[in-house]
């Protein structure tokens, strides 16, 4: 009688260990696991409207970046931004990408995080640019037909952000510092934005 309850006991342990291992199947690249997990295809319900204020800019986007310097000059960089969903929909995230310059081998690249806090009632943004060690957070939301974030920057000083003209195709995404509390307020960033073909603009 033993030898049939370790037989039976040996067939059982067996079949649960085949069952485990058809759930998770072979072991695969943890990167790739960690990129599937995060991206999502679509906004969350949860977000209701609110997910419309940037689902409309979800795609890639071809840029002509222009920096405003402290001695009145304006510098080009060409590069792209690619922004989509991720964390089950609720999360915005995008890339900003410079390419490399004549002499440079690496391209700059930034990240910005979104999120809708539904207790302050706004977007939450989080910027971060390693290669230039910035971090900085920023709120807001819609204010008529654009897109606008106030915040402090790394030397305290107010800046607003702005996504500009928005339209399926295009827009303009503008960055302000004020160095008088905010009575008057200096460019410093203005990037013109057209959604490569093919990326789908979001109606």
């Amino acid at each position: 009688m033993l030898w049939i309850i370790l037989g039976c006991a040996g067939l059982l342990i067996g079949y649960v260990q085949a069952q485990d291992s058809t759930k998770s199947g072979p072991p695969g690249d943890p990167r790739q696991d960690m990129i599937k997990a995060l991206a999502a295809s679509t906004p969350h319900p949860s977000l209701g409207k609110e997910a419309r204020v940037f689902d409309r800019l979800v795609g890639t986007w071809d840029c002509d970046y222009s920096f405003h310097l402290d001695d009145g000059s304006v510098r080009h960089s060409k590069g792209e931004l690619l922004l989509g969903w991720i964390l089950e929909g609720r999360v915005v995230q995008d890339i900003f990408m410079t390419y490399p310059k004549e002499g440079e081998k690496e391209r700059r690249m930034g990240t910005t995080l979104r999120f809708f806090d539904t207790a302050l009632k706004q977007w939450c943004i989080v910027f971060v640019a390693p290669q230039s060690n910035y971090l900085v957070t920023v709120q807001g939301g819609l204010e008529g037909d654009r897109i606008v974030l106030r915040g402090v920057d790394t030397d305290g000083a107010p800046i607003r952000w702005c996504f500009n003209d928005i339209k399926p195709d295009s827009f303009v995404w503008r960055g302000e510092k004020s160095r008088d509390g905010g009575k008057t307020w200096k460019m410093e960033e203005e990037h013109n934005m057209k959604r490569r073909s093919g990326t789908g603009a979001q109606q």
